[in-house]
């Protein structure tokens, strides 16, 4: 899933030093601490040959040489215009590979677009990501085979089984009776992580040496105490809350106060799935309006309770099966899990529902029957993780809970699994019914890790900056919700601009913006910031344009092209959603541009 920041960088001036490079040599992907010898990508497995690649030195722990040093693998594109400086990207996570990021989908050229052209946009695979960053990828077992055989007969690998908001008593004595085993196996497996090869360098693992790391970078490139401009989704806007400001743009925002005030292993639920459950409700509710010539799992004249109501009895048909035999392909837990997803972007959400809920759903339909396919189903699971970008490593990455437990206030040894489910429980009732039971997130390995990270910084998050920030967040994100980028903003007063787009899914990414862009252009350009409410640009988010060609095909006229069709039941599907959000919250004619207006068309003609 997964999913996740802000900022009061002053607040870290310290950062803002230059870090004193020693000089040393790397074989042909070699570097200094004071350069980056950009070459090839090929080497770091990446053909590109539009991107260049290179290794960046660091010191393990910036307060004592005696650590030694690290790395990590740096990426570049180049500016297409001319050139101002650099642009650096954090992808989020934590755990997410800045250099994955840059070429999947030549996301670089919409980076390059997106910040006007003129600058180089860097990123990283941060420290515990990616084979060839040091401290690399953080793991406990040998292979996911170890892992499955660990975990073989507890809610680790099957999620948790529920039937509506935790309050039937079988499931809630199915959870508290694997307490004490959970408490043990999380144990273990914090002792195993410490002994792994990693292990050693679990405490420097954590965001201030990665905020370090890039402010290092950043005075390799461009000069000592420059600012920094800087663009960090989820994850990213946190670890953006503790550099040197220049142009520094928020999208998805993880409040850092909320996160800086408890033990995060109970700090995540509550907080990051405030608005889960309002963006399952727009999916099932864009799915019903565009009926099953836009979304497949529906029917003709289903309305949006309907939808609920077979999503629901769907998720009891697997919960029922899974109480009866755990090693059904598909639990309710796994099911939420995947369907949680699914929430983080709705660009997919037309191919999600054509392609593989329907597989999904006729296996849980055979569990019932106790007829379930394996083979089938693993088909149709790597299928959905793949479209979301999910697809599973040889073996469990530990990375993200290493970041987030390294940054983490300390354990006051009070907290237990007992405990935790209790929070859990509660989260369900009270935050999320669809989602507050996920598990497991990498935050609840916390109270067991073995390390906290040498370097941590808990606020304050309000100080004045030398630059104003823009801070968007969009009105349903399932993981870092508007509220986030709303408290950061406040805090910050006149050293930000917030901005709000009505929009859907995880961070502004999957709902392209006019508006925002131009929000975006000025903030770069020259520095104007201004608080702003936008909304998608559906229409050209997918390819279809005209308010004719979208009457025609609400109608049912269909493309020539069949690739053309795909686009446009993936528009339909979309502009469901836009649509309901444009009712939702009342929007003007003046906070809309053309293409969202476009989509009321689709909707109501």
């Amino acid at each position: 899933m997964q999913q996740l920041t802000t900022i009061a960088l002053t607040a870290f001036s310290g950062f803002a030093k230059h870090v004193q490079a020693t000089s040393t040599a790397n074989g042909t992907m070699g570097n200094t601490m004071e350069s980056v010898q950009w070459g090839s990508c090929e080497p770091f497995g990446y053909p590109n040959t539009t991107l260049s690649c290179g290794l960046f030195e660091v010191p393990l722990d910036y307060h004592d040489p005696s650590a030694g040093n690290g790395r990590i693998a740096v990426i570049k594109a180049n500016a297409t215009g001319e050139r101002e400086g650099t642009f650096f990207f954090n992808p989020g996570g934590p755990g997410g590979s800045g250099l994955d990021s840059l070429v999947e989908g030549d996301f670089y050229t919409i980076l390059l677009n997106f910040t006007g052209g003129n600058y180089d946009v860097v990123s990283w695979d941060p420290r515990g990501v990616g084979a060839f960053s040091i401290p690399g990828e953080v793991h406990c077992f040998g292979s996911l085979e170890e892992y499955n055989t660990f975990f073989n007969g507890t809610i680790e690998p099957t999620g948790i089984e529920i039937y509506g908001n935790f309050t039937d008593e079988t499931d809630l004595r199915n959870l508290y009776a694997q307490a004490e085993t959970m408490e043990q196996k999380y144990r273990a497996v914090g002792r195993m992580c410490a002994e792994h090869a990693e292990g050693k360098h679990l405490q420097y693992v954590g965001t201030a040496a990665t905020a370090r790391d890039m402010v290092a970078l950043a005075d390799a490139l461009e000069g000592p105490e420059k600012p920094i401009n800087y663009y960090g989704i989820s994850y990213g806007t946190f670890l953006g809350s503790w550099f040197r400001v220049g142009k520094v743009i928020f999208d998805g925002v993880l409040d850092p106060i909320a996160f800086g005030e408890k033990e995060i292993a109970i700090g995540w639920n509550k907080p990051a799935l405030h608005d889960a459950d309002r963006l399952y409700e727009a999916f099932i509710t864009g799915c019903a309006l565009a009926g099953p010539q836009g979304c497949a799992i529906t029917t003709e004249g289903q309305t949006p309770l309907d939808l609920h109501a077979s999503f629901q009895a769907v998720l009891k048909t697997a919960h029922d099966a899974a109480v009866r035999d755990p090693t059904v392909p598909y639990t309710s837990g796994i099911l939420r899990d995947l369907l949680y997803a699914t929430l983080y972007w709705p660009t997919q959400w037309a191919t999600v529902t054509d392609e593989a809920m329907p597989a999904i759903f006729s296996q849980v339909a055979q569990e019932a029957q106790g007829l379930a396919n394996t083979t089938k189903a693993k088909r149709a699971d790597t299928e959905l993780r793949s479209l979301l970008r999910r697809a599973e490593n040889e073996t469990r990455s530990y990375t993200t809970s290493a970041v987030f437990c390294a940054d983490s206030v300390d354990s006051t040894g009070t907290l237990n699994m007992t405990n935790l489910f209790a929070h859990v429980v509660e989260s369900s009732r009270a935050v999320s019914h669809m989602f507050g039971a996920f598990w497991p997130f990498h935050t609840y390995y916390c109270n067991y890790w073995p390390a906290r990270a040498v370097e941590r910084y808990t606020g304050p998050f309000n100080k004045t900056l030398a630059n104003p920030l823009l801070v968007i967040g969009n009105t349903y994100d399932p993981v870092t919700p508007y509220g986030g980028a709303k408290a950061l903003a406040d805090a910050l007063g006149e050293s930000a601009a917030l901005v709000r787009l009505n929009g859907l899914g995880h961070t502004t990414i999957p709902s392209p913006s006019a508006c925002i862009q131009g929000i975006v252009d000025a903030y770069i350009t020259n520095g104007t910031v201004s608080r702003s409410l936008c909304a998608p640009s559906a229409g050209r988010r997918h390819g279809v344009r005209g308010g004719g060609q979208l009457r025609d095909l609400a109608r049912g006229h269909d493309a020539d092209d069949p690739g053309e069709h795909d686009r446009q039941r993936a528009a339909i599907l979309s502009c469901a959603a836009a649509g309901l959000m444009m009712i939702l919250t009342h929007l003007t004619d003046t906070d809309t541009d053309t293409d969202s207006d476009i989509c009321l068309i689709l909707l109501y003609h």
